[in-house]
């Protein structure tokens, strides 16, 4: 009797510590089973996870942070809908893309807990804040499916993330766009994964994909899809729709992957198009070796009308100086090389300016800002970029006896007295004045002092080559 006892408590006893056993083991596993989503949530170190209408934004979210949040707000849609700059969504589980229809979804149990037929639509571009550009760029609809059944049929697999993104209109017309709305976003969201990445690009204009093949090259190891004309549907373990901007052609190392900056960025190029130099002349250690100087000259608006008074200049003041002018059509590569064998690049704020990003590190750069109050627009456009890149920089503003202006009004007129007044009315109405109607003619002797502070940074091996001097606009 009592070895039966005995017995009927031990098995008893023994099924009790299974059931404990397993209510444990379902405790961690669905602990586990959700965490790793969100810790690698948002390349921008925010991250909102989408439930139904509401948005949980927080900075920097953590482990810790995470274990506070309910198993709703660990959504596998990872989506930043609040940066001025761009829309970005990430999908972490089961991605199906079908480009022709605009059309992104995806699977997962968690799925179960977002509001029934909930979508989210972006417009994968990075000038959010342009309306005109942006009514002409194509709207993505991401979807949650709920079975099987709902989802289409794959017809190519993939083991690598896709980016899906647009062109836009304004990359393929003016190179500080291609750089600025494209590459240099592309550079943040994709070179953490190291070639493992496949670009889905709307708007390709396979002219515009030659121009830049060994950049992308350098991104993407995957051919890139045509995601407009693509029917097929492609389907990705992970996929982020839209592409992350900091700053005009620059790069916040604080908010990217692996800390990667500009600098980085320019390492990437110089790999990319075999440029030799990675370091400026530095005048101390080759005193025998003149320094070089390019002038980037403009034949359309904002010319430098007395190019060669300033060519005199720099040969007077031992320069080997040449003067060069690229387009849509110049050979990226060739320019590249060309840029990068000089020790100090000059232009009149334009596109032009975008070439620093092949100069060697510690390079000087020196903006002509024309007249009407367009120093801090030059500011944000080409010497953040040159600082963030390390290269040496000088801000020239000109005055109104060296801008062409004088010559279409008189100087009574609102153009010299009040420049604030057309920016007021806009980009354009601004524009048409201070960027298309304007030439330059620079005053040698006021402009002199510029290359010879040049020449200066050139000579001190220790100058802090991440300054930016501004002091020659405080007219």
């Amino acid at each position: 009797m009592g070895y039966h006892f005995k017995r009927a408590t031990s098995v008893g006893e023994i099924i009790t510590g299974l059931v404990i056993a397993c209510f444990l083991v379902s405790l961690v596993y669905s602990y586990f089973s959700v965490s790793p989503v969100i810790l690698e949530a948002g390349l921008n170190g925010q991250t909102s996870a989408v439930e139904g209408d509401d948005h949980i934004i927080s900075e920097n979210i953590g482990e810790e942070n995470m274990k506070n949040k309910s198993s709703k707000a660990l959504s596998i849609l990872s989506c930043n809908l609040n940066d001025y700059r761009s829309d970005v969504c990430e999908i972490y589980s089961n991605v199906k893309i079908h480009g022709s229809s605009s059309s992104i979804y995806f699977t997962s149990d968690h799925t179960m807990d977002l509001e029934e037929n909930k979508t989210w639509t972006i417009k994968p571009y990075t000038r959010k804040y342009d309306s005109y550009v942006m009514e002409n760029v194509r709207a993505v609809t991401i979807k949650p499916l709920y079975t099987s059944t709902d989802a289409p049929q794959c017809n190519i697999y993939h083991n690598i993330t896709a980016v899906v993104f647009s062109k836009g209109i304004y990359a393929g017309k003016n190179f500080f766009h291609d750089f600025s709305d494209v590459l240099v976003p592309l550079f943040i969201t994709a070179r953490q994964f190291e070639g493992e990445v496949q670009i889905l690009m709307a708007d390709l204009q396979p002219v515009w994909i030659e121009k830049h093949k060994n950049f992308f090259n350098k991104i993407s190891n995957y051919e890139i899809i045509d995601f407009n004309k693509e029917n097929q549907v492609h389907c990705y373990p992970r996929a982020i729709v839209g592409l992350y901007s900091h700053k005009d052609c620059s790069v916040d190392p604080s908010r990217t992957p692996n800390n990667y900056s500009m600098v980085d960025f320019a390492r990437l190029m110089r790999r990319a198009y075999s440029l030799e130099r990675d370091f400026a002349t530095n005048l101390v250690e080759s005193s025998k070796k003149k320094p070089r100087l390019l002038i980037i000259a403009r034949n359309h608006t904002r010319k430098l009308i007395n190019i060669g008074e300033v060519v005199a200049l720099g040969e007077e003041l031992g320069f080997e100086v040449a003067v060069n002018e690229s387009s849509l059509h110049t050979n990226v590569g060739d320019f590249a090389r060309m840029v990068n064998s000089f020790d100090v690049m000059i232009g009149v704020h334009g596109a032009g300016l975008t070439n620093e990003v092949f100069l060697p590190t510690s390079a000087v750069v020196i903006q002509i800002v024309p007249f009407g109050n367009l120093k801090w627009i030059a500011y944000g456009y080409f010497a953040v970029g040159a600082s963030d890149m390390m290269l040496r920089y000088l801000h020239y503003c000109i005055s109104e006896e060296e801008s062409t202006l004088i010559n279409l009004y008189p100087r009574d007129h609102a153009v010299f007295r009040d420049p604030d007044f057309f920016h007021k009315q806009g980009w354009l109405a601004m524009g048409k004045i201070y960027l298309d109607q304007q030439n330059v003619k620079l005053n040698i002797t006021r402009f002199k002092p510029v290359l010879t502070r040049a020449l200066q940074l050139l000579n001190d091996r220790n100058f802090n080559v991440t300054s930016l001097d501004l002091s020659f606009c405080d007219n």
